[in-house]
């Protein structure tokens, strides 16, 4: 996909635009929002009934 050469640019733009010392941060901060994005996605939705039984009882408002 990508070469030596794309890879290495890359980096440098990275440490020009950011500052070196808040790459690990960064990196960081990605790799847990990337867990907890992987995580989301295989985890069941919490469904709350209470709001289903409470909607369902009530009539819609008229216009």
């Amino acid at each position: 996909m990508f070469g030596t050469q794309e890879v290495l640019l890359i980096i440098v733009i990275g440490l020009v635009l950011f500052n070196w010392r808040k790459l690990p941060e960064m990196g960081s901060t990605f790799g847990k929002a990337l867990t907890n994005f992987k995580r989301s996605l295989s985890e069941p939705e919490e469904i709350d009934a209470s709001e289903k039984k409470k909607d369902s009882g009530e009539t819609p408002p008229k216009p």
